[in-house]
């Protein structure tokens, strides 16, 4: 408004001057739209149509160090047309001389484009007044869904930070955090936390700052948000503390296991002692003969032994000890005597066994020569028959006188005469 303002004044006080203008100083649009920067000038002197005209669309620097970025350049009368390589196919001009229009066309924006542009008109002779103008593009992008995550350990005591960002987002989308109770009931934000750029910061948190956390981040297009769990535990354990109480435990087992082996070894021992006759004899009130009697301590007697009553003591024990030490060998003789007992039953058994075992050889023989006396006698029995039975067979063929040969013929299938001496 107030650059056609300044227009009008001009015109009215008829002065004339070269000035350029971009109706608006800020131009918002959606990522991806084709978009038209207009921009209007007016030349101090009317031109010609061969007049030299020369209009450029730059991309403004961002730093002081940097330098402006030309677009694209247009030359009158030739009617020739320069854009930079990384634009060909998405820039374009629409350009009217004699109306003093010198429109930027761009298709498809992104956030690259978010930039400050500039259009500038050169005509030579013509310097004095507004040659150049500039506007800015800003290009609306609705923020991604956000990544939310805890930095730092939720544990009692501890200080820790819950993040969230939206890797897109234009203009730059703005973050708020909310909470909720372990119930999702909404309570109310603690004083001690700070929220800001996305960073929500909690101090000192207790088992009262779990819950859920939502994190919106949000700009003139649109919304979106992310949540977290937040569960605040007990303090872990150290590696020093860990190591510390598996030593512990260790150590308990190698005493426990020490004492079982110790007790076992003690029953084993017993168990040899009361084998081998070796358990000692209970407490006696009577204390052992003393030339044929037994004397027995009153109660009245006091109970202080003397230095011969200790000897005495000593003694008997000793004796005990002897006596107990004679039965275990008597004991142990008497085993050896059973032992070479056992071993002489052993060896009579043996002989015993070898005296069957020539018996039985011997009866082997006999039979062995029964059987051959035997066979010997069925052979020689066999062949006497077979020769008297040939004897009798020449007497019947050949006869002996005419009573013999009136008798019929023998028939063939008659028996053969059975040999009764045999």
């Amino acid at each position: 408004m107030e650059k056609k303002i300044c227009v009008l004044t001009l015109l009215c006080l008829g002065v004339g001057a070269l000035n350029v203008d971009i109706p608006q100083d800020l131009f918002e649009f959606a990522r991806g739209d084709n978009i038209t920067l207009p921009c209007k000038f007016t030349p101090r002197i009317p031109l010609k149509r061969d007049g030299l005209v020369i209009i450029t669309w730059s991309l403004q620097a961002n730093t002081v160090d940097a330098e402006e970025t030309q677009i694209i350049a247009y030359y009158h009368p030739a009617k020739r047309t320069d854009i930079k390589l990384r634009y060909e196919g998405r820039v374009s001009l629409d350009v009217d001389i004699p109306s003093g229009r010198a429109n930027l066309k761009l298709n498809s924006i992104t956030l690259d484009d978010n930039k400050e542009f500039e259009c500038r008109l050169m005509i030579p002779g013509d310097d004095e007044g507004k040659p150049a103008d500039t506007a800015t593009l800003v290009v609306l992008v609705a923020p991604s869904i956000p990544i939310c995550k805890i930095q730092g350990k939720a544990e009692y005591g501890q200080n820790i930070n819950l993040t969230c960002v939206s890797d897109e987002g234009s203009p730059a989308p703005t973050y708020k955090w909310d909470s909720r109770d372990v119930q999702n009931m909404p309570r109310v934000k603690d004083p001690r936390s700070t929220d800001k750029g996305g960073i929500m910061s909690l101090y000192n948190i207790s088992k009262e700052s779990s819950g859920y956390y939502i994190c919106t981040s949000t700009n003139k297009i649109r919304s979106a948000s992310c949540n977290i769990t937040l569960s605040v535990m007990p303090p872990s354990m150290n590696i020093g503390s860990t190591a510390g109480i598996i030593a512990a435990v260790v150590g308990c087992l190698i005493i426990l296991i020490i004492v079982i082996y110790c007790c076992c070894c003690r029953k084993k021992k017993k168990e040899e002692e009361y084998a081998l006759g070796t358990r000692e004899d209970g407490y006696h009130d009577k204390e052992p003969e003393r030339n044929g009697q037994e004397s027995v301590r009153s109660n009245d007697e006091p109970n202080v032994k003397s230095s011969d009553d200790q000897r005495d003591h000593e003694e008997r024990s000793e004796r005990n000890y002897d006596d107990r030490r004679s039965d275990y060998d008597d004991r142990r003789s008497d085993y050896d005597d059973r032992r070479s007992d056992y071993d002489d039953r052993r060896s009579d058994y043996d002989d015993r066994r070898s005296d069957y075992t020539d018996r039985r050889d011997r009866h082997s023989d006999r039979n062995e020569r029964y059987d051959d006396d035997r066979r010997y006698d069925d052979d020689r029995r066999y062949n006497e028959r077979n020769d008297r039975r040939y004897d009798d067979d020449d007497r019947y063929d050949e006869p002996h006188n005419d009573h013999d040969r009136d008798r019929p013929p023998v028939p063939a299938n008659k028996p053969a005469r059975r040999d009764y001496d045999d």
